[in-house]
């Protein structure tokens, strides 16, 4: 498989991490739209790795952009924002391991080489494996590995790019580089498969750790839409949802799908660290327009709960802001329907067909 490599300042580079392309209705839709499963923003982590001389490994799944600045030597040379090997003297290649946040089917890899020019791997390989529970460094050696990269070429300074047919739910992945060097980030983008057995009886069906994204919106100048989703609370205005100005008539607004249908029973609209630029007022409507939260007034820098009170599960939600502002964050909490929560269990159980 080949990958397609993207530099930094390209005119064809994907958008900045965290934020989803300006792709016009119709357009391709690009896998690193898709949740970034390893992502430490999810509670992804790198479990291990048989070397981090020059830089930490942890670095790997930051959700944040790598930077670089030059001439800053510590202890063991250059300081790098990324993971960094030793030279090899001998035959063999370096890896590391990282759990996923959240488990699922991979879509496409990037493996980010930022500001490593003339330390930089030649080539790289990611495989996948499905492991319950929470293995060890050592049970994780053992696992049953299958490949969702082939050992490919790799440019420095780069964001190189490999689709992956997806295939078996993957809970772990494997980046071995060859032999070694340095890469900054590794985003593995994919569509979440929780596990419904783990899942209490009302939970954010909106959750993009669960499988809820965001299929379209109205504007995303300052902010994505996407960070809506995403665990835990804000921590400024830069990790939420922005629109600019409206200078005429209408409102702005943002889809969802939730992870599965559900009888939704309560709404979150946060505004938190949204001041002078809040919006005014919200409301909440199902996928054919039946009202779920009647439009209804926010205050600035608040989490707003809200009851909802509709008849039948829905599968997905738009919210609408009047006019425009910013939003920290989105929860739709409700209860599975038995035919979603069998449908999330078929592959942990394999039932599915075709195994999972």
């Amino acid at each position: 498989m080949s990958a397609d490599t993207v530099r930094a300042g390209s005119p064809s580079a994907p958008a900045p991490d965290g934020a989803l392309p300006a792709a016009r209705r119709g357009d391709a839709v690009s896998f690193e739209e898709l949740l970034d499963l390893a992502s430490r923003a999810v509670g992804g982590s790198v479990v291990s790795a048989n070397d981090e001389f020059f830089a930490e490994r942890d670095n790997l799944v930051n959700p944040w952009a790598p930077g670089f600045t030059p001439r800053t030597f510590g202890a063991k040379g250059q300081v790098y924002d990324g993971w960094e090997t030793r030279r090899r003297r001998e035959p063999g290649d370096d890896h590391a391991v990282i759990r996923l946040g959240a488990p699922g089917r991979v879509h496409g890899v990037v493996v980010d080489t930022a500001f490593f020019t003339g330390n930089y791997p030649p080539e790289a390989s990611v495989d996948g494996c499905r492991a319950d529970g929470y293995p060890s460094p050592a049970e994780l050696a053992d696992a049953d590995w299958f490949p969702l990269v082939e050992r490919s070429p790799l440019e420095g300074d780069t964001r190189n790019r490999f689709p992956v047919d997806a295939g078996p739910l993957v809970t772990h992945v494997r980046l071995t580089i060859h032999p070694d060097g340095g890469v900054a980030r590794l985003r593995v983008h994919g569509v979440p498969a929780p596990d419904p057995r783990l899942l209490p009886g009302t939970v954010d069906l909106a959750a993009a750790e669960l499988g809820g994204r965001i299929t379209d919106c109205s504007d995303r100048f300052y902010g994505s839409p996407g960070n809506l989703l995403l665990p835990g609370l804000a921590a400024s205005m830069g990790e939420g949802w922005e629109t600019r100005r409206r200078r005429g008539g209408g409102n702005d607004w943002v889809q969802v799908r939730l992870a599965a249908p559900g009888v939704l029973t309560l709404a979150e609209l946060d505004t938190s660290h949204f001041k002078g630029n809040a919006p005014g007022w919200a409301a909440l409507t199902g996928p054919g327009g039946e009202p779920l939260l009647a439009r209804t007034r926010l205050q600035p820098d608040t989490r707003h709960r809200f009851r909802l009170s509709h008849d039948g599960p829905v599968d997905g939600a738009r919210l609408d802001i009047y006019p425009d502002g910013g939003m920290a964050r989105l929860r739709l909490y409700g209860s599975l329907t038995a035919a979603a929560r069998d449908t999330l269990t078929a592959p942990w159980t394999g039932r599915e067909a075709g195994g999972g």
